[in-house]
């Protein structure tokens, strides 16, 4: 079995030994179709990535050939054609990034001893810059970008394990080396500052507060999150506090969070990440971005310069393919009987994402549920379709009176705010709410969404799994449903790494922001749940 490489050089090796895999264009192109294993790279996007917008007439050629020498080293079934272009299909273990995911996962959803351990294995798939020798090249650097980010996001969650088992004494000078590097990453920060208090040095934990807190000011005008003045109030009353899970809350926190749960006072708004998205869009339709691009932009540009078919067949064959439930849509998926057995109204999952994913969970589970999808286009544009368990669509068009059809006490129901992909063969319900002349038209959403839906959503507290600022449309969906105002209800937004402008936006909404992946989240959740029921 052939085993790749992209954490560090591109390498293939065949039972240990090194396979030739050719020049730079046969070695890019391998890149480019390991980078999206298990999904079809179509050949335009892969003549514009290698030849950067200025190909041969050659170039088509090129790659077939590419591909064929790339076969006789590999095996003939490495890489498939499959229109319209091809396609690597491997096993996790095949992949150095595939597993790195898999460990991840795993820890993420581990107590610290483990997730230590599971988080040492995978920082050791890293042998160096990931993918370097393409450094210069446009189609690596935002995936180089985003590996690195990934890399260093995964050595604070080990630091975090580490501290919460009592090591802290080794971590204190890598922290202080990554602090060095990143004097902006409050969450090293806050390690860094933990670690020097618990090995007896306070006045030095002191000083990279007031550090910290200096060049927040000096370069955002911010002062330091909750998180960083916690730990610097902690420290100064010497308390013996247990922050060694970075910003993940104690024990009363789940307690809290899982008593509304089953009280059927929670609304779940699950996150979807939308960059990976704005970069294919991109990609397949020759857009040239220097930073990381934002979907509603690339989108609006694409609809300008093609049409909106071509755009919306595009979006279908990307989210088709990307509807394979998570730890945390499982998660999701279990509430229905949970809640069902203590005689509580089901639940409300909402989110902006246009994958199936949700609906693949509960159906796993053989769950009945309704499906609320926001209509970006046609004669009802701005309205929502209800769809029922056995997929008979109506357009609400009386929002305030269609109160029967729904009932949240009976079944749960899914709330797709910008739109879904509509897998049935006539797509006839397919909407895709993702220009920015779809939010510009988005003004009256919250009057025509059906009454019961925004009065549960308005008089409940959100548990927000996974739900970034990456784009403003969230910023939009807020507005439109809660004004600027903080919300009636307290609220979590869950996720790794929140940068210092994501925190005061969510501070002055009065959310708490949980600085925690949203499996490992609900992995602490589920126990909550099964604590308050057993």
């Amino acid at each position: 079995m052939v085993e790749f490489a992209i954490l560090g050089p591109l390498e293939a090796r065949d039972a240990g030994k090194p396979i030739g895999l050719g020049g730079p264009k046969q070695r890019g192109l391998l890149t480019l179709l390991l980078l999206e294993a298990g999904r079809v790279v179509s050949i335009d996007r892969l003549v514009e990535a290698l030849w950067e917008g200025n190909p041969p007439a050659t170039a088509v050629a090129s790659l077939q050939n590419f591909v064929a020498q790339l076969r006789k080293a590999l095996g003939p079934d490495t890489i498939e054609t499959r229109s319209p272009g091809y396609l690597v299909r491997l096993e996790p273990e095949q992949l150095d990034l595939a597993w790195v995911r898999r460990l991840v996962d795993e820890a993420r959803a581990s107590e610290p001893q483990r997730r230590a351990e599971l988080l040492d294995e995978a920082l050791e798939h890293w042998h160096g810059e990931p993918l370097g020798e393409f450094r210069y090249e446009a189609f690596a650097r935002d995936e180089i970008a985003r590996l690195d980010e990934f890399r260093l996001t995964l050595v604070e969650e080990r630091a975090e394990a580490k501290l919460a088992i009592g090591e802290q004494t080794e971590l204190i000078s890598e922290l202080e080396r990554l602090v060095n590097q990143n004097p902006l990453r409050e969450r090293l920060r806050a390690q860094l500052m933990l670690a020097l208090y618990r090995s007896g040095r306070q006045a030095q934990a002191l000083e990279v507060y007031r550090e910290g807190r200096e060049k927040l000011v000096g370069e955002l005008g911010l002062e330091p999150s909750p998180l960083l003045r916690g730990v610097h109030a902690s420290i100064l009353r010497q308390e013996t506090f247990a922050v060694g899970r970075g910003a993940i809350p104690e024990v009363e926190h789940f307690d809290e969070v899982a008593a509304a749960l089953l009280a059927g006072k929670v609304t779940v708004v699950i996150g979807s990440e939308s960059e990976p998205l704005a970069s294919e869009l991109a990609r397949r339709f020759g857009l040239e971005t220097e930073v990381v691009p934002e979907l509603a932009r690339i989108s609006q540009a694409v609809a300008v310069l093609n049409g909106s078919g071509p755009l919306y067949d595009t979006l279908h064959s990307l989210v088709s393919n990307d509807g394979e439930p998570t730890a945390v849509h499982r998660f999701l998926a279990g509430l229905p009987t949970l809640l069902r057995e203590r005689e509580t109204a089901q639940p409300l999952l909402v989110t902006t994402g246009y994958e199936l994913a949700l609906e693949r969970a509960l159906e796993e589970r053989d769950e009945a549920y309704d499906t609320v999808c926001y209509l970006a286009a046609g004669e009802m544009r701005g309205s929502f379709c209800h769809i029922a368990p056995g997929g008979a669509a109506t357009v609400i068009e009386r929002p305030n009176a269609y109160t029967r059809e729904l009932d949240l006490d009976a079944r749960t129901v899914l709330l797709h705010l910008q739109g879904r992909v509509d897998r049935s063969t006539g797509r006839a319900w397919e909407s895709f709410a993702v220009t920015e002349d779809d939010f510009i038209h988005y003004g009256d959403i919250a009057r025509r969404l059906p009454v019961a839906l925004g009065a549960r959503m308005r008089r409940t507290h959100l548990l927000l799994l996974g739900y970034t600022l990456s784009t403003w449309t969230l910023r939009v969906v807020l507005e439109r449903f809660w004004g600027s105002e903080p919300l009636p209800y307290r609220s979590w937004s869950v996720h790794a790494g929140p940068q210092p402008l994501e925190r005061e936006f969510w501070r002055r909404r009065d959310v708490e922001v949980v600085d925690m992946a949203p499996a490992a989240y609900v992995a602490e959740l589920e126990q909550a749940l099964e604590k308050a029921t057993g």
